[in-house]
């Protein structure tokens, strides 16, 4: 049985704020759907079927799209209202508490943030390195083109919005119980906690390669609808 499936679904999405003032950012449709469906129905497509979602803001909108969309037979996708202003580390602490993590291993991630990604791989590599955490890293994309300059400064040519060369957080966690121990009501996961597993030894990364995008923006909504309308959307990893 695969793991439990936390998703992240609590923040305000103050920088879509002309999408976001009546509903909660994992409710913003990418191509007709809220973009949480879409980051389920990548795990779906990779034989995970048990969900949480952690709810805040406008948590019973939340709720109602979980009541009432159509999952497959087999799924079971839940609610768990964690607090307005809880952090993203308090409510998966929220969730331990409450038992909704069940007592085992679970895997985490943002209601946002869509990808290629091999999820089997990620287990995979978890399972290999034997941590309490395993944390995809990504290379984005930059905004903005780059000039490459030789010695002298003379500009040889441009780049069109070139991959980062450093890795950042990705968003598709797998964790051990323990890690729900390090965890308080104010954590912030991606400071404190995450930055303590590291330092221990705790935390390893599993690099994607392929595609990945977060919706933060009204312009990253354009992009990804585009892509969706398009027809071959990268993320859509099912039937």
């Amino acid at each position: 049985m695969q793991p439990i499936v936390a998703i992240l679904c609590g923040g305000r999405g103050t920088r879509l704020q002309a999408a976001t003032r009546s509903i909660p950012k994992p409710l913003v449709e990418i191509g007709g759907r809220p973009i949480v469906w879409h980051v389920i129905q990548i795990y779906l497509a990779q034989g995970f079927n048990r969900f949480v979602l952690l709810s805040g803001y406008r948590s019973e909108l939340i709720e109602r799209f979980a009541r009432d969309t159509e999952w497959p037979a087999d799924a079971r996708v839940g609610c768990l209202d964690t607090g307005l202003d809880t952090p993203t580390g308090g409510r998966l602490q929220r969730a331990g508490a409450d038992g909704a993590l069940g007592d085992g291993r679970f895997c985490a991630t943002y209601a946002d943030g869509v990808a290629d990604i091999d999820l089997r791989a990620l287990l995979a590599e978890h399972d290999r390195h034997g941590a309490l955490a395993t944390m995809t890293v990504v290379r984005p994309e930059l905004q903005f083109g780059v000039a490459e300059l030789n010695g002298d400064g003379r500009v040889r040519e441009f780049v069109e919005k070139p991959r980062s060369e450093r890795w950042v957080n990705g968003g598709f966690f797998c964790f051990e119980a323990p890690v729900l121990d390090r965890l308080g009501p104010e954590s912030v996961l991606e400071r404190e906690p995450l930055a303590a597993l590291a330092a221990d030894g705790a935390l390893r990364a599993f690099r994607h390669d392929g595609f990945w995008e977060c919706l933060d923006t009204y312009k990253d909504a354009v992009a990804l609808n585009d892509l969706w309308d398009g027809g071959r959307p990268p993320w859509k990893l099912w039937s």
